[in-house]
């Protein structure tokens, strides 16, 4: 009996719970400790070579269409959400206006070819005119030294001598004034033909404009993408100072990854990144690179940058752009397109250092560039060759000539 209750005595239990509570905190720290080694093992092979970020939004390009003229809508061919490609007309203008500039114009560039082309008619003309006062001229001075030899002799009447005298001098101020009206037209005309005088050309520029303002009056896109943010309305009064809507090219994103300053030490532009994002989740993957680090941080370039040269400061890690294009592997954005604003997952990969750390090149070609507004002047050219041509007496000589030519 003594040996049982020696053996069932709560002494006896008390070393056996603390040693079990012993091996417990041993077992959880040798947990803990092995995980440690464990990251330590991955961050020295793997995590330091990476650097992530959820902070990241696509972005884009968004072209606001303006007008070019001041002018009434009469027709909008795309809503919110619609696919325009460039070139398609968008809105459309009363072009009643510009019509009659132009109409204006036309008239204007026909009244001046033919101004013009009477100068240098009457420029021959007067090349006539001058060779019939130089000859009047010649027989009015041997007309006046004969009288003048024969008034002393009586040989004919003074009124007759006084008359030879008055003719002379008139024929010769005819003559100086002749050659003058000469100048004068040699002078509007020198060195150019009807077509390349400088009143033609004026003219010429007067209608282009009004034939620029005509085609302004239809107003394309720019670029292939989707509208959004339509604020033009029919009958709207619309001006150049006002956009109408937004044109968003699907073909025109990248990805602005907001990386902490104390991340960026390994980053240079051309390293691999992959993006994931949060619209359709981690079965889409997109490849890109990085292609610049911004010049500053987000914050300096609010519209009130922070001001830390005061009393009450606290030191906040910033954030620095980072510019990453997707590479479009196997189309994955025209099967996946993305929106702008939409939240991204970055991954950039740090192995590669070789890279720079700032852009050293200029591009050498545009960015991005439209070839919608370069053939707008086609048809005034036209117009105008046929308005000169119509007007500039060509037309009226070779009717000359073929007349002649069948009446011989």
């Amino acid at each position: 009996m003594a040996e049982e209750n020696t053996q069932d005595s709560p002494g006896n239990e008390a070393p056996s719970k603390s040693g079990r509570r012993k091996w417990y905190l041993l077992g959880l720290a040798a947990i803990f400790l092995i995980a440690a080694i464990a990251y330590a093992i991955y961050y020295f092979t793997v995590a330091q070579f990476y650097a992530e970020t959820d902070d990241a939004y696509v972005k884009g390009n968004r072209i606001e269409l303006t007008p070019q003229v001041s002018g009434t809508v009469i027709s909008i061919a795309a809503d919110d959400t619609d696919l325009v490609h460039a070139g398609d007309t968008v809105v459309r203008l009363d072009p009643t206006d510009a019509r009659n500039a132009l109409d204006h114009a036309e008239a204007q560039l026909a009244e001046t070819v033919r101004s013009v082309h009477q100068l240098y008619a009457r420029l021959d003309e007067q090349q006539s005119i001058i060779e019939q006062r130089r000859s009047a001229l010649t027989q009015a001075k041997r007309d006046y030294e004969r009288d003048r030899k024969l008034v002393s002799a009586h040989g004919v009447p003074r009124q007759a001598f006084e008359r030879s005298r008055a003719t002379y001098h008139e024929d010769r101020a005819a003559l100086s004034a002749a050659r003058h009206k000469l100048a004068e037209l040699e002078a509007q005309t020198e060195g150019a033909t009807v077509r390349d005088h400088p009143r033609v050309k004026q003219a010429e520029s007067a209608l282009r404009s009004a034939y620029l303002n005509l085609q302004r009056t239809r107003i394309p896109a720019p670029v292939t993408g989707h509208v959004a943010q339509r604020e033009v309305q029919v009958g709207q009064r619309v001006d150049p100072s006002k956009p109408m809507l937004s044109i968003v090219p699907s073909d025109q994103v990248w990805v602005d990854a907001n990386f902490k300053e104390t991340e960026l030490a390994s980053m240079r532009i051309g390293q691999p990144a992959t993006v994931v994002s949060d619209f359709y989740g981690s079965d889409v993957t997109y490849h890109g690179h990085v292609a610049g680090i911004s010049a500053g941080t987000g914050s300096a370039f609010e519209l009130l940058p922070p001001q830390n040269a005061t009393g009450n400061w606290i030191k906040i890690v910033r954030r620095v752009p980072v510019r990453i294009v997707l590479d479009n592997r196997h189309h994955q954005l025209d099967k996946h397109p993305l929106r702008l604003g939409l939240s991204m997952d970055v991954t950039v990969n740090l192995h590669d250092t070789n890279g720079p750390r700032l852009a050293r090149k200029t591009p050498k070609k545009p960015r991005y560039r439209t070839h919608v507004y370069q053939h707008r002047l086609a048809g005034a050219h036209q117009l105008i060759r046929r308005i000169v041509d119509a007007n500039d007496g060509s037309a009226a000589s070779d009717k000359g000539g073929a007349s002649d030519t069948k009446g011989s």
